[in-house]
């Protein structure tokens, strides 16, 4: 359910991006290619999210890991993260692990124990956690949800989902990464002008969780009106 409300605001945003995709092309700037910006009107690239190649998987609700006490093994235990991010730790109570990754949890729950036990040595071990995915939108081949199985990127991942389709706009495809549950940031990425020029530096690395989306072009915004010399008007196709 977690994930379907992931989804659900990320796509509740498209239209926000994509009327900042119109804005961007009624006035261009330097380096509009490949833009980032925000959206819901955070200011974007404050921090370095899409820069970051190898971020660490954050704690989510449905999570179960294991926490192992060196010294301490009475309170071995292993829990499952509720739906408001918290977790039931025996001894210390509730504490909140949500979006945490496993040393910031470590820290968390050292802090924690260290209230009743003398410099404990805590070990997290996740044991059932969410699978890294993405999801390619728009025009691609194969629109939905895919496993993001080691490094892959933008252009990666558009091959994944079906490659592009004929009303493909390759100049501004859109990259949104969540930054928080309340924000998400969307960037433009210039594939065309990339691979045009043969140089995929640019090409970003997917977090999971991302969502790409390919526009259509302007021709097949207006493709299904084709022209009949006989008739010497237009007509549209069924």
């Amino acid at each position: 359910m977690e994930n379907l409300k992931h989804l659900t605001k990320a796509l509740a945003v498209l239209v926000v991006a994509v009327a900042a995709v119109a804005a961007q092309e009624a006035t261009p700037t330097p380096g509009n290619g490949n833009a980032g910006m925000a959206v819901s009107g955070k200011p974007a690239g404050t921090d370095g999210q899409f820069n970051e190649r190898y971020p660490r998987y954050k704690i989510r609700a449905g999570d179960q890991f294991d926490v192992v006490f060196d010294l301490s093994p009475e309170f071995n235990q292993t829990v499952t993260v509720q739906p408001d991010g918290f977790v039931a730790m025996r001894g210390v109570g509730d504490i909140h692990v949500a979006d945490q990754s496993v040393p910031e949890l470590t820290v968390t729950l050292k802090k924690a124990y260290g209230k009743i036990l003398n410099d404990p040595i805590i070990s997290v071990v996740l044991k059932d956690f969410e699978k890294p995915y993405f999801v390619a939108d728009g025009q691609v081949g194969r629109p939905g949800k895919y496993d993001l199985r080691g490094n892959t990127t933008l252009v990666e991942a558009i091959a994944i989902a079906g490659g592009f389709t004929e009303s493909s706009k390759h100049s501004q495809v859109l990259l949104f990464r969540r930054v928080d549950d309340q924000w998400m940031e969307a960037k433009i990425i210039d594939v065309k002008k990339m691979e045009k020029q043969g140089n995929l530096k640019e090409d970003p690395f997917l977090h999971p969780g991302d969502m790409l989306f390919v526009p259509k072009n302007s021709f097949s915004k207006i493709s299904h009106f084709i022209p009949s010399y006989n008739m010497g008007t237009y007509f549209k196709p069924f």
